[in-house]
């Protein structure tokens, strides 16, 4: 039960928010606007600093420099530049002694690509209300979260009230592909007693994710005009025999005994192969074809042993194949190269975002173990406690993304309220 005090505040804060809801929503359709992919993430993080910026925080942008990351265990291998494309941080420091704990509230803002975008009933880069849901490419995942705790840090500010311990506003890049913008900010030393990450778990907070990590697979043919294909051998053929061997590890890997917190899910580990490259013409044999996949795995397993464990079963299975024996595929890492994590849920932090959502909600909070991956696992090698909590949405990597507005405030409600607990208020004007 909140005091009468804490109760006062949080329902000020509530009522702020709800004065402001269209101007956060204008912000989060402006969020989206920016085709924020791997590559094109400075527009709308510059769009952001001017943001946190106008409410006199102090911000600070840079672009990450993975030399300085790679000894980090959940640094990601890139194979592109960093230049032009920063995170960026927002402090919002309290002043005098601290009475609270200090917090990050952390989000990212790249996306994943739209196509093919005829499949969407709206402009995915153009985003849309309809029938109290936000459409757009990013909305769910997670713009909207980044609205959410940018707004429900504003509404504290407008409500006069003062924090006892400094509050940190991060946006980072490539949380879809390495992880490595969380890990630059929290190298810099920016770093808090808590952390917040605001993806969209449908009011739910974080218990466990899985691992990920990617794989290339560069596999030979022998190439010839298709009049001559019975005396050559298709490289996209053998490609695709490997890729139904991934298929079997998949169903390797889940038919093993999972941790308890995944009891509730008969299939956690995802293969996908997402990327296929190969031949130029339809009527030449492919001397060549590349495919790229995820494989997901438990938090209790290391990534590099899971790596060789996956480059063993495809040349195990190249082995069975007369040519692939002969001219073995090559296989190499890059991209995500991420640890899961658990986490059992009853450390302060959680307890106080329990405590937050039941005012806000009436409900007693639930938790999720996550089959993917999320930021979560950069606090966690910097010894910050950390979850994530958000509002609900679908379709996130596909067609007609879209954010159920109803529960985005309740979200941004709760985020504010979980604020106000964790900081502590040290004084308010009104």
């Amino acid at each position: 039960m909140y005091s009468a005090e804490k109760t006062k505040y949080a329902e000020r804060v509530q009522a702020i928010i709800d004065d402001s809801w269209e101007e956060q929503l204008l912000f989060l359709k402006s969020l989206g606007t920016y085709k924020s992919t791997l590559g094109n993430e400075i527009g709308v993080q510059n769009f952001i600093q001017k943001h946190l910026e106008d409410m006199d925080l102090e911000t600070t942008s840079f672009d990450p420099d993975p030399k300085r990351l790679s000894s980090y265990k959940n640094f990601g291998q890139p194979e592109w530049s960093y230049e032009n494309r920063p995170v960026v941080v927002g402090e919002w420091k309290t002043k005098g002694s601290k009475i609270g704990k200090s917090l990050i509230l952390q989000g990212h803002i790249d996306v994943v690509s739209a196509e093919p975008e005829s499949l969407w009933d709206t402009d995915p880069y153009n985003p849309s209300i309809i029938d109290n849901k936000m459409y757009g490419r990013g909305i769910c995942d997670m713009k909207s979260g980044v609205a959410a705790m940018i707004y429900a840090v504003k509404a504290i500010q407008k409500s006069g009230i003062k924090l006892g311990a400094d509050v940190q506003i991060q946006t980072v890049t490539e949380e879809e592909c390495t992880g490595n913008g969380a890990l630059a900010l929290l190298d810099k030393g920016f770093v808090a007693d808590g952390a917040l990450i605001t993806e969209p778990t449908e009011l739910r907070t974080l218990k466990a994710q899985v691992g990920v990590l990617w794989v290339r697979v560069k596999v030979r043919g022998a190439g010839a005009h298709v009049e001559r294909a019975e005396k050559a051998v298709n490289a996209i053929n053998k490609a695709s025999y490997l890729i139904q061997a991934l298929d079997e590890y998949r169903e390797y890997i889940n038919n093993k005994p999972k941790p308890s917190y995944y009891d509730f899910h008969p299939h956690p580990l995802n293969v996908n192969v997402g990327v296929i490259k190969g031949g130029d013409w339809p009527s030449n044999v492919p001397s060549e074809c590349i495919f790229e996949a995820r494989i997901g795995f438990y938090p209790e397993q290391v990534p590099e042993v899971v790596q060789r464990e996956v480059k063993e079963w495809i040349l195990n299975a190249a082995e069975k194949d007369e040519w692939l024996k002969e001219t073995p595929p090559e296989v190499e890492f890059f991209g995500f190269s991420a640890p899961g994590f658990a986490n059992e849920g009853d450390a302060e932090l959680f307890k106080s975002i329990a405590s937050a959502h039941k005012f806000i909600t009436d409900k007693e909070i639930e938790t999720v173990a996550f089959t993917a991956t999320t930021d979560i696992r950069a606090f966690e090698e910097f010894g910050i406690p950390s979850t994530c909590y958000g509002a609900t949405g679908a379709n996130m990597h596909g067609s007609n993304e879209y954010i159920d507005l109803d529960t985005l405030k309740t979200a941004t409600k709760t985020i504010a309220t979980f604020i106000l607990d964790w900081c502590k208020v040290r004084e308010t004007k009104k």
